[in-house]
């Protein structure tokens, strides 16, 4: 480890979270590339969330050359946070390169705040010709969760359009109760993004509950 690194790893160890703050503010307004090590690092343990988000506001002001190769690989990483982080921190570098990092594993990691941030993450990575693929993948996790994960899960197949047109049609046909509820709400969000996830929902289980009745038919 070189003077440069260790005297940002001595800074990020301040036990203020003002401290650590400036000192991912300082990484990122003069980048080195000694600091890409540290300051992938730290996302994995930094427990201030306005702290991981400046760890990657600073890797964005570093070389993807660099930054995106080691947070491909911190998304394997054991922990959650390091796997969560990593694909926030590459949503944002938005480099093509991070597309590998939407596997399935990841898309139905069974740590939430994972998956919500891979879903996030894959919607905006995703090429243009993968992006029916991923929303046939998304759609498996259709029904999971509470609500917040449910919407998180709407707001990315919404995000795909028509790419997610196929999968959310069969989901609604062939799924659970619950599963249809959420694919259904989601065609809503798909047809009419001004409405509410809540509004969408509860106009799901309706129609689930009168029988299935197709997207559309109760709307104007």
């Amino acid at each position: 480890m070189d003077d440069i690194e260790a005297r940002l790893r001595t800074a990020l160890g301040d036990p203020s979270s003002s401290g650590r703050l400036q000192a991912a503010l300082t990484a990122g307004t003069y980048p080195d590339p000694a600091y890409v090590e540290a300051l992938v690092e730290l996302c994995a343990t930094e427990p201030d969330f306005s702290v991981r988000d400046m760890l990657t506001w600073a890797l964005t002001r570093h070389p993807a050359s660099l930054t995106v190769p080691r947070l491909l690989a911190e998304t394997l990483a054991e922990g959650g946070q390091a796997r969560s982080q990593a694909l926030h921190s590459l949503s944002k570098i938005r480099d093509p390169r991070g597309w590998a990092a939407i596997t399935d594993d990841l898309l139905r990691d069974p740590d939430d705040e994972v998956a919500r941030t891979a879903w996030r993450a894959a919607v905006v990575l995703a090429p243009e010709d993968r992006r029916a693929e991923l929303a046939a993948s998304l759609a498996t996790q259709l029904g999971r969760g509470g609500r917040d994960v449910q919407l998180s899960l709407s707001r990315a197949l919404a995000e795909l359009g028509d790419a997610a047109g196929p999968a959310l049609s069969a989901a609604r046909e062939r799924g659970t109760a619950r599963v249809r509820e959420h694919a259904i709400a989601t065609e809503r969000l798909v047809l009419d993004p001004d409405e509410g996830f809540d509004a969408a929902l509860f106009e799901a289980k309706r129609a689930v509950a009168l029988g299935d009745t197709p997207i559309g038919d109760d709307r104007p």
